[in-house]
């Protein structure tokens, strides 16, 4: 049975189907999503994947966590997210990506309110594919703050099943737009994940205790999970089928070359030097 609309389906929204593409344009692409919605264009919802594998760096992490050399000699790519928190890895196969975007005069001021609005499609997508999952219900100590999976458990936009965590979601603000973006674990690759960071004795036995992948709950492929979680924003939003312009792709390289694959972006210093 269909998922019901949520409060926002009455505005102009679009989905824009599993886009797969690399970390930088991935994060681009969400800052020209949020600037499309502020003059009037659609708000989008959408589904993505990294390729190659990406590691994604909070807005103020410190680079000495990254294991540069690794990530070099397995082909992963490293960008930096405008949302804080830790790193994370996106593994081509094992992580499901989405986002929303839209206005922020359209959305709760208070923050704990806007991301259960905005987790609400993510949460019915595992109902619908019978993943007993839901917030954190109480928050839970770290075992390495600088990645995003092995921090302490937020209850505002933690979501876990099996008492371990299973998606992780976060939010920037700007003056005019919020972009909310989320990371589904499909399938954990613990040794890929703890490879890519520098300084930890984390082992990957310690990262399961942690963290949990859709296909150890339910028997779901990929694909089945990708188009739940499409169908359940699109739903929500009650959004049209879509895609990006040209005009956007084009402002999306531009800020890659500019920012997200740009060396004084990836690898800044807390207190913004590279």
């Amino acid at each position: 049975m269909p998922d019901e609309p949520g409060p926002l389906a009455d505005r102009e929204w679009r989905l824009i189907r599993e886009d797969v593409r690399g970390g930088p344009m991935q994060m681009a692409l969400d800052e020209v999503a949020a600037e499309t919605a502020v003059d009037g264009g659609p708000r989008t919802v959408r589904v993505y994947r990294w390729r190659p594998s990406c590691l994604s760096l909070g807005y103020g992490q410190d680079p000495d966590t990254v294991d540069w050399a690794a990530c070099a000699d397995s082909g992963v790519s490293v960008t930096r997210r405008q949302t804080g928190g830790g790193g994370i890895y996106h593994d081509a196969d094992g992580d499901i990506s989405y986002s929303i975007v839209a206005p922020r005069s359209e959305l709760p001021g208070d923050l704990l309110d806007a991301y259960h609005l905005l987790c609400a499609p993510v949460l019915d997508a595992l109902d619908d594919l019978a993943v007993d999952a839901d917030y954190a219900s109480e928050s839970v100590p770290a075992v390495w703050p600088p990645a995003c999976y092995l921090r302490a458990l937020h209850p505002a936009h933690d979501v876990v099943a099996d008492d371990r965590k299973l998606s992780g979601n976060a939010q920037y603000r700007r003056r005019e737009s919020v972009v909310q973006h989320g990371s589904l674990t499909y399938a954990v690759r613990a040794a890929a994940h703890l490879d890519v960071f520098a300084g930890h004795d984390v082992t990957p036995e310690r990262f399961r205790e942690q963290v949990v992948g859709v296909d150890e709950l339910v028997d779901a492929s990929r694909a089945e999970v990708v188009a739940t979680l499409e169908a359940s924003l699109s739903s929500w939003a009650d959004a049209h089928e879509g895609s990006w312009t040209a005009g956007e792709l084009d402002r999306a390289r531009e800020k890659v070359e500019d920012k997200y694959a740009a060396a004084e972006w990836v690898r800044r210093r807390p207190g913004g030097r590279p």
